[in-house]
């Protein structure tokens, strides 16, 4: 029996909101591991209180300037915090940041371990 009693997994959807019967939203695997990411990317180091390394900071670096070696910085900063906080769910299978005017955007393809699922998603983050 599995340790959920025989049910399915289910997992809280990102960010927080309440489902169309007014409940909270609960997102599969798939999903789930989407918003995981989502999570880590947009967040800078410093911002959770008992997690201060946890983030890449991402949107720190929108109005730097582009150039290619802050580029291949933040592709390797990128890819080590994957792997540290979120190595056991996934492996990364390619990445790319592209940095223009306001928007930092990632395209990332990974393997769900759980599932053997590669995925293909784009992350956009835009400065406050």
């Amino acid at each position: 029996m599995s340790p959920t009693g025989g049910r399915a997994r289910t997992d809280i959807a990102f960010p927080f909101h309440a489902d169309r019967r007014g409940r909270t939203a609960h997102a599969g695997r798939g999903e789930h591991v989407h918003d995981l990411i989502e999570q880590l990317l947009f967040t800078s180091p410093g911002e959770r209180v008992m997690r201060p390394d946890f983030g890449c900071g991402l949107l720190d670096l929108v109005f730097a300037p582009n150039t290619p070696e802050l580029v291949s910085t933040l592709e390797l900063s990128v890819q080590a915090a994957l792997q540290r906080w979120l190595g056991d769910l996934v492996e990364v299978v390619s990445l790319d940041i592209e940095s223009g005017d306001d928007v930092v955007r990632v395209q990332l393809a990974y393997l769900v371990r759980a599932t053997g699922a590669v995925r293909e998603d784009v992350f956009e983050g835009r400065a406050a």
